[in-house]
């Protein structure tokens, strides 16, 4: 039989490959009735249990051994790339080799299908573009192979450059750092001294508020006035009693 002498419909998996379920429970002649195969009574012919490590009360083995080692809940799982799939994607058109090679670059081609913590670079194969590769980490062989046929690899995540090396970046936190001195914008209330002893005694000294001496003077005397009318009253009624 040659290819073309094949159909569809004659096409059949190997002896073997292909096996019925095992139907239970069908009746005595199936073979498998009644105890579906289970035996009769125990722990096992029922449902719902499981032994799993049960070793009839004896320590499991899974408790006699040591343990060892620690699982990090929040593992860091980094996409793997080697130096010849990206000199397979380069030599296909699917990269540029003009343009720095960073990690949007590799999902959008199809290097790697998922970015996760990051991207990886490793040595294996070989590489004959000198491209400039930006990724999260990449081994010291790696590196060195870029380096030796004129490429950089760029440890980290790259940063939009500033227009003047004098702008002013705010990080995330609300510090503003310009030039070099870092100037909190937390709601920082305490004044800021100057680099003069003078300018820093006047701007630590305050003054007293002005007092309303008049307005104090004239409510003294409101306050007399009444008490007077208070002690005239106070008289007045005692002479009527007596």
């Amino acid at each position: 039989m040659t290819y073309n002498d094949l159909k569809l419909h004659e096409l059949s998996g190997r002896q073997g490959a292909r096996r019925a379920r095992k139907r239970v429970g069908r009746g005595a002649g199936s073979g498998h009735g009644k105890t579906a195969g289970r035996g009769m009574k125990g722990q096992k012919s029922r449902s719902g249990t499981a032994l799993g490590g049960f070793e009839g009360g004896q320590m499991p083995l899974y408790q006699r051994l040591p343990k060892r080692g620690f699982n990090p809940p929040r593992r860091k799982r980094y996409a793997v790339v080697n130096l010849g799939a990206l000199q397979a994607f380069v030599d296909a058109g699917k990269i540029d080799p003009a343009v720095p090679v960073d990690e949007d670059v590799m999902l959008s081609s199809g290097l790697v299908r998922r970015q996760g913590s990051g991207v990886r670079l490793l040595a294996k194969g070989a590489l004959t573009h000198p491209l400039t590769v930006i990724v999260t980490g990449a081994s010291k062989s790696a590196c060195a192979a870029v380096s030796a046929i004129g490429g950089q690899v760029t440890i980290g995540v790259q940063t939009a450059p500033s227009s003047s090396g004098d702008d002013a970046s705010v990080p995330g936190d609300g510090t503003r750092t310009e030039a070099g001195d870092a100037t909190s914008t937390k709601g920082d209330t305490a004044p800021r001294l100057d680099a003069s002893p003078e300018a820093n005694e006047t701007t630590q000294t305050a003054e007293p508020a002005p007092t309303d001496v008049a307005g104090a003077s004239d409510a003294r005397s409101e306050s007399g006035d009444a008490e007077d009318k208070t002690g005239d009253s106070a008289t007045t009624s005692t002479s009527d009693t007596q």
